[in-house]
Formats: C-alpha cells, sequence, structure tokens
C-alpha cells in the first residue's frame, strides 16, 4: 500500500460495481452503498479521495476510496455505481479514465 497519496496520478482502465456488492461490508467495515461517491483501489491509502475523468468525455467526479479492488487484471479502479452514471460508464462496464489524488484540506485553504 502507498503510504500517502499525495501525488498521485494514473490514466488506466475503471470498472465499477452494483447490485451484487450493495450492502456488503467494504475494506474499511463500512457497508457499500452502490448510490454513495466511492471507490475501490488497489494501493491507494484508506480513506482517499481522488477526481477521477473519464477521457471519453471529460465528465469528472470526485469520490472517496474506502474499499480494496479491482480484482482484475488491466484495471485501475472500481467506481460505485453512482459514480460511474455520473461519468458515463455505466452502459459500456468499464472506461478510460485519469484518477488524480486531491487533499481535501488543500482545496479548503484555496
Amino acid at each position: 500500500m502507498l503510504p500517502s497519496n499525495e501525488g498521485y496520478r494514473q490514466q488506466g482502465i475503471a470498472s465499477w460495481y452494483g447490485t451484487k456488492f450493495h450492502q456488503k461490508n467494504t475494506a474499511t467495515g463500512e457497508v457499500y452503498d452502490m448510490w454513495a461517491m466511492t471507490a475501490a483501489h488497489k494501493t491507494l491509502p484508506i480513506p482517499s479521495y481522488v477526481r477521477v475523468t473519464n477521457l471519453d468525455n471529460q465528465h469528472s467526479v470526485i469520490v472517496r476510496v474506502n474499499d480494496r479492488g479491482p480484482f482484475h487484471a488491466h484495471r485501475i479502479i472500481d467506481l460505485s455505481f453512482a459514480a460511474a452514471a455520473r461519468l458515463g460508464l455505466v452502459k459500456a462496464g468499464t472506461g478510460f479514465v485519469d484518477v488524480v489524488a486531491i487533499q481535501p484540506l488543500k482545496i479548503m485553504e484555496t
């Protein structure tokens, strides 16, 4: 696991998870809510916040990383259904995204 999310940026394939995992525990122990703006990542600290941008349509969301995954090769992040819907990824199931770590306190200071 990464010691910090500061400076993290990666482009790659995002996927989403929905009803199969809805109301099941995440890696943090909280219950997964497919309607919340959350995500799963393999190495970012939990919790972390990232801005995810769909590179096909430039739609962006900010999500809180509260779970581990994705567990499929070549995918860099799993988004909640709500986040995937806002990015326009639900129908295709996956999409090419840019993931950039953000620091909530630094946003508030600006």
